[in-house]
């Protein structure tokens, strides 16, 4: 982005031309050619946008660093406009959000061009236990870019394939457990899981609001954290970022080539050991880049305890998921025919040929069965996984051995993609940090057989400027990103 502002401001290229250009990317690569599927829907209004807001830097200069640059939105972050807001769900077709999200508001403020909405795993990934990631009955399905028979991951699916392909400057994506950085790290992206407070969900369509929060997905550290810097702060309407304004940075200050130096950093030999003999190779030789700038390897057998909450962590879901729907619903969808999830469940057994052809609604049959929040089930849920996860699992064992990170692989490379069958996605290192609430960046450590591979850096909570600044001093140290080839798969090299 700061290439695309530079030019902007030298007078070599406008919003309004990069809107263009980016429409026509899109036309080309998501639309036809290799048909990504990425794009669920354009905002009509973007051109003009970024012709007002080109006489806007003309007439008082930029706003910031993100005036004029297009941005993509996951399809579950509302906006109040001409476009859709559906989570890929044919029941919220029609359904007219009163206000934009409060993310979608900072980035209004900030000068961002809205350009459109991405496809994404339906509901965000919690409505079966069977799921093709990439899939929603609004959307169908989006494809990786890297090869085009292979898995997007997900939920935050379109967000990474159109980022992979370069169908805008940066995305948002959104996170449960996984959902930013595990598509991310099979699109060769920076993706960025922020503590969970320090983004406003309000006008997101939850999943659990222990866990669920947004964050940028971008080609570059340096263009996520820009992002990040844009999209947090407190917000009356989510009380969970009360502290947000204290604690949020410029995070671009971060963006240091020693911010390696000096660090401490956990290796997390479980999850690299359980890795393929291919990953594991891949991720030993980048661990070499990480010393060689500065850092001090430290090996951990495992981050402690994460057994414990398996089976918690999805009660807490279930129980918040009926409810924060519930929720979502009566405040941006007060005249919608849809109001509980119990009438989501209805619609889709209606309309089963259409919303479950190809896999069923359990997490939702699951969850409509669970009392309230105030269940001592849920209760005692939700205080195991903070037990668990934070105080005798990340602090523990980032106070034991002085740590400033946590790494592993972030997950391995992308699935061949299987309707029938759904997703084969294998282990992945989301989890702590998800159910802590804690942030952990990727980023693009490589390729196995053309697949990109992810780094993960695990910290603290509130820890995302020091992490950054290893992030960014890793990126720039082995700059291991590729461009996609748009192969029909690995056995073809291009399309």
């Amino acid at each position: 982005m700061v290439q695309l502002q530079a030019a902007m401001q030298a007078g070599n290229t406008t919003s309004q031309q990069l809107v263009q250009l980016y429409l026509a990317r899109i036309a080309a690569l998501d639309k036809s050619g290799p048909r990504l599927n990425s794009i669920i829907e354009l905002n009509p209004d973007a051109v003009a946008i970024a012709t007002a807001l080109d006489a806007e830097r003309r007439a008082k200069g930029p706003r910031g660093p993100l005036h004029g640059i297009p941005v993509l939105l996951k399809d579950n972050i509302a906006t109040a406009d001409k476009m859709q807001t559906t989570a890929g769900s044919l029941a919220l077709v029609g359904m007219k959000p009163p206000r934009d999200a409060a993310l979608v508001a900072r980035l209004r403020q900030a000068g961002a061009v809205i350009l459109g909405k991405t496809n994404l795993s339906e509901w965000a990934n919690m409505r079966s236990t069977r799921s093709t990631s990439g899939w929603s009955a609004r959307g169908g399905l989006t494809l990786n870019p890297y090869a085009l028979d292979r898995n997007t991951s997900g939920s935050s699916s379109g967000s990474g394939a159109s980022m992979a392909a370069s169908l805008a400057a940066v995305a948002v994506g959104t996170e449960t457990d996984g959902s930013i950085t595990s598509p991310a790290s099979v699109a060769g992206l920076v993706g960025i899981k922020p503590t969970v407070g320090l983004v406003s969900r309000a006008g997101i369509i939850p999943i659990a609001h222990s866990q669920d929060t947004a964050g940028p997905m971008a080609r570059t550290v340096a263009d996520a954290a820009a992002l990040l810097s844009v999209m947090a702060g407190s917000d009356e309407r989510d009380p969970a970022t009360l502290a947000a304004d204290q604690k949020k940075l410029d995070y671009t200050q971060f963006l240091d080539r020693k911010g390696l130096q000096g660090k401490r950093i956990g290796v997390v030999r479980l999850q690299l050991s359980s890795s393929s003999d291919l990953v594991s190779a891949l991720v030993e030789s980048q661990l070499a880049v990480l010393k060689a700038h500065g850092a001090t390897l430290v090996e951990v057998a495992e981050v402690p305890n994460a057994a414990k909450y398996g089976e918690s962590e999805l009660t807490v879901l279930l129980y918040e998921l009926k409810a924060d729907m519930a929720a979502y619903l009566a405040e941006y969808g007060p005249s919608a025919p849809i109001k509980t999830l119990a009438d989501i469940i209805a619609y889709n057994e209606k309309n089963a040929a259409k919303e479950m052809k190809f896999f069923a609604q359990e997490h939702f049959i699951s969850a409509q069965a669970k009392g309230a929040l105030d269940s001592q089930e849920y209760r005692d849920a939700l205080a195991n996984n903070h037990r668990y996860s934070r105080a005798e699992g990340i602090d523990h064992v980032m106070a034991k051995h002085r740590l400033d990170a946590l790494v592993a692989p972030t997950c391995g490379p992308a699935w061949l993609t299987d309707l029938t069958n759904g997703d084969a996605s294998g282990g992945s290192f989301t989890s702590p940090a998800a159910v802590a609430g804690y942030p952990h960046i990727t980023v693009p450590c490589g390729l196995v057989h053309g697949l990109p591979v992810g780094l993960s850096f695990v910290g603290g909570a509130w820890s995302e400027g020091p992490l950054i600044a290893m992030a960014f001093a890793y990126e720039q140290a082995s700059l291991q990103r590729r461009a996609p080839t748009y192969a029909k798969s690995l056995n073809q090299k291009s399309r």
